[in-house]
């Protein structure tokens, strides 16, 4: 038992408490019972913090400004209080959720809308209104289709609509509310914009066609052009579909090599040439298109002068976007956009990038295919191409002809499946047309034919490549031509020769082990301004800019692999200033 003193002290609060007494509300409310000796009472006993409330709609008041810990009121006051409070609480969650909620009867009146809706343009209500007008006639024919039966539940509708004044797109789901035999009376709506996500499909779609027509092989068009006109026609369609879709105007794209795991430059737009560093594909100290590279995951810099990765681009660069090119989920390569404005890129903008990415890599794949078997002739370039196409083309073909069945009725989209069905098809035939295409540089037959031509005889030419192949086939022919021929395999080499001898023509790829073509170009110039040199590249590979930088001090000719025995000499000739073999 306790004693006096104890009892006195566990019947009232101790100071230190007070801040966490428990919060009462007391409704005097309507009840007869004289609640003023309880109300006494729990002041009395400083236990409490009461609020009071002479009224229902006081206490509601109450009730949504402070949470309290207890509710004291009459019987016959509870349960009104309890359903006033339930109902208060639901229209404050109505009035504060994202979506527009409303309730429209058969004329397509809005009987009741939340503050969302309100807020709403007279036109969005519109079209609204005029979208539950056409659900009741939805709603009575399931009704009727069920026998009239109150027990079947009937489907809820979605609607879009686009606001023509604002040029907003807008998604509405509605349900039927059932009058006393089960028929529907009125609808419940709900509403919400949905512009952000449907202009980034209607990107995502832009992106997709654009990537088609990056891939789409014309045999008529390409089998009239050069490999210089084909990497000039993929280069421009790159950079107007980024400009047009993407808005991209600083960008450069990095193909990996493979062999030295070096991410050698294809083109850049509106990035600084001569700034351009060596770049290999690993995580740390090779800037962020070597991270990209070496991860397969994307990147966005929106703080370069922070990040440890970034390396110099853009002059006055405040973000960039990296992103892997990806072929059959390997790493071929990386597109890599700067921008002047700070942060310029966001989610989307890297969504949009990878998937241009992909037609990026698929497109320079089948030119890769067509131009740089170097060792082959075009016809078996393109049965590579056909072996590693032909099972996806033909599985394209399966799905969209099974689809097609699928879908009958649906006649956007079959007209859709149709024009996918015929650009499959165009592929496969051009494919075969392609194979067709006169024979390049490496045919097993060249020069059985050819006889020494007095001008060239006892001109000294150096052939500077890392390819075995080329180096003996391109030396084989000018000799059977006349000339003496020295091979280098790599720059350094191919240096060693400039130094040890003299040539009247340098002929090298500007792909190479220790220097590039520029450096050999250089090597060449340092030594007699008066010998010429003839680039050559595949793809349009250049490297640290070899060929810019060569073209502005005197470089003779490119040369895009794979070539014929007559472009060659043409270009020999042409640089040896003599009348053509």
């Amino acid at each position: 038992m306790m004693d006096s003193e104890e009892s006195d002290r566990g019947s009232r609060c101790d100071t230190p408490r007070q801040a966490n007494k428990p919060k009462v509300l007391f409704l005097r409310g309507s009840g007869r019972a004289d609640k003023s000796d309880l109300l006494e009472t729990l002041r009395n006993s400083l236990c409490f913090d009461i609020s009071i409330a002479h009224s229902m709609d006081e206490a509601l008041g109450l009730l949504e400004q402070r949470s309290f810990d207890a509710v004291l009121t009459d019987t016959a006051d509870f349960l009104p209080l309890e359903r006033a409070s339930v109902s208060d609480q639901a229209l404050s969650i109505l009035n504060n959720i994202g979506e527009g909620v409303c309730i429209v009867d058969r004329g397509g009146t809005v009987l009741w809308a939340n503050s969302k809706m309100e807020s709403f343009s007279a036109s969005v209500k519109q079209g609204v209104s005029e979208r539950g007008r056409q659900a009741f006639d939805f709603f009575d024919r399931q009704y009727r289709e069920s026998n009239q039966s109150s027990d079947v539940p009937i489907r809820s509708r979605k609607y879009s609509f686009t606001d023509e004044q604002s040029n907003r797109y807008f998604e509405m789901i509605v349900n039927p509310m059932k009058d006393e035999q089960g028929k529907p009376s009125r609808i419940a709506t709900v509403i919400w914009e949905d512009t952000a996500s449907r202009r980034l499909q209607q990107r995502i779609d832009a992106i997709d066609k654009a990537g088609r027509e990056l891939v789409r092989l014309e045999a008529e068009t390409l089998s009239a052009m050069t490999v210089e006109e084909r990497i000039n026609l993929l280069q421009n369609k790159i950079i107007r579909y980024a400009r047009k879709l993407l808005h991209f105007d600083h960008f450069a794209i990095r193909l990996l090599n493979r062999r030295t795991n070096q991410l050698e430059v294809l083109f850049g737009v509106g990035l600084p040439g001569d700034t351009q560093t060596e770049v290999f594909a690993n995580v740390e100290h090779n800037g962020i298109s070597g991270y990209v590279a070496a991860t397969g995951r994307s990147y966005i810099c929106n703080n370069p002068s922070t990040d440890a990765r970034y390396l110099p681009g853009l002059d006055r660069a405040c973000c960039s976007l990296t992103v892997p090119l990806l072929l059959h989920d390997k790493v071929i390569g990386t597109l890599n956009v700067e921008s002047d404005k700070e942060q310029a890129f966001i989610e989307d903008d890297r969504q949009m990038a990878e998937i241009f990415g992909r037609h990026i890599a698929i497109a320079m794949n089948i030119l890769d295919l067509l131009v740089v078997e170097r060792y082959q002739t075009t016809g078996q370039a393109a049965d590579v191409l056909n072996q590693q196409v032909s099972e996806p083309l033909d599985g394209i073909l399966t799905k969209a002809s099974l689809l097609m069945e699928d879908y009958i009725g649906h006649d956007d989209l079959r007209h859709r499946l149709q024009g996918i069905i015929d650009n499959v098809v165009n592929m496969k035939a051009s494919l075969k047309e392609i194979r067709k295409q006169p024979k390049g540089i490496f045919d097993a037959h060249i020069g059985k034919d050819i006889t020494p031509d007095p001008q060239l005889i006892a001109r000294h030419i150096l052939v500077v490549d890392d390819e075995e192949s080329i180096r003996r086939t391109i030396a084989d022919v000018i000799c059977k031509y006349g000339c003496t021929a020295d091979t280098a395999q790599d720059g350094r080499e191919g240096k060693a020769l400039l130094r040890q001898r003299t040539y009247d023509l340098v002929i090298s790829d500007i792909k190479l082990p220790y220097a590039n073509g520029y450096e050999i170009f250089a090597a060449a110039q340092s030594l007699s301004k008066s010998i010429p040199v003839i680039l050559m590249t595949g793809f349009g590979y250049d490297p640290n800019h070899s060929i810019v930088r060569a073209n502005r001090e005197g470089l003779a000719a490119v040369l895009y692999k794979p070539f014929k025995v007559e472009q060659l000499m043409n270009e020999i000739c042409r640089a040896l200033k003599i009348s053509k073999v």
